[in-house]
């Protein structure tokens, strides 16, 4: 790996940690606790020209947002997929976001695993010329299916890693959500070192309970030294709820450890 980095980007959820917050009050938040970008899930339920307004006021960029939640492990949705992509890489471009989020879909009953898995192979193959056009990165998500989501496909890093390797495109990356990780198979560091160059965003909350990467049994500082000594050039998503009324004081801390 190679030594380029001496600091990392951090880029907080409103949704999550500003949930309970106004667009205006959430970014005004965010730059109090001096982060100058911001995340958030759906964009078809937000108005995005209140969402504009609260960032350019308060200085702020956009790092990504979510696609819908079409699955991909159903071949029979792929049409809806690629065409609420479509749709979604036409935000992304009004918002100036350069990344966009994505699931795949809960396990089907009673089809094999292996045509689910070639299913969502061919529908990131063909998304993948859609945002290589638009110059946008499309993250696929793992996540646990022990406490957050039930019945979900893709649960493993190694299984999203294989994915990504089988679409070779620089546009469609893992997102590695590391709380989601550390509960469905733990080691962290070796896992994302080894594949650093398929991953194009990071997710972080402390573990147990989603709250602040402070609480928890993962330690956050060396994960993050770790990354810093790879050549990852994106962002740390902070997505978590708050645990406690001090959000801009452990959002601080947390910036250090960034830098």
């Amino acid at each position: 790996m190679q030594t380029k980095q001496t600091k990392l980007s951090p880029s907080l959820c409103i949704d999550a940690v500003f949930g309970n917050l106004s667009f205006d009050q959430a970014c005004q938040a965010t730059a109090q606790a001096n982060i100058s970008t911001i995340e958030f899930w759906s964009w078809w339920d937000k108005d995005l020209t209140v969402l504009q307004a609260a960032v350019n006021r308060y200085d702020l960029s956009i790092s990504c947002c979510c696609t819908k939640f079409i699955s991909l492990v159903d071949a029979e949705q792929r049409g809806a997929y690629l065409q609420a992509l479509s749709d979604s890489i036409a935000v992304a471009k009004e918002l100036k976001i350069k990344t966009i989020i994505s699931q795949v879909g809960d396990f089907i009953a009673g089809v094999p695993r292996e045509q689910q898995k070639q299913s969502l192979i061919d529908g990131l193959t063909a998304a993948a010329p859609l945002l290589e056009a638009a110059d946008i990165t499309l993250v696929v998500e793992p996540l646990n299916e022990l406490v957050d989501h039930p019945g979900y496909y893709l649960i493993k890093s190694a299984e999203a890693f294989d994915i990504i390797k089988q679409i070779s495109s620089p546009n469609v990356k893992v997102l590695f959500d590391i709380y989601h990780q550390q509960i469905s198979e733990g080691n962290i560091i070796n896992n994302i070192l080894a594949n650093i160059d398929y991953i194009g965003h990071f997710h972080a909350a402390g573990h147990p309970g989603r709250h602040e990467l402070q609480h928890g049994e993962i330690n956050y500082p060396e994960i993050f030294s770790a990354i810093k000594q790879t050549n990852f050039s994106g962002y740390i998503g902070l997505e978590y709820w708050p645990l406690t009324d001090n959000t801009t004081e452990s959002l601080q801390e947390v910036v250090r450890w960034l830098e």
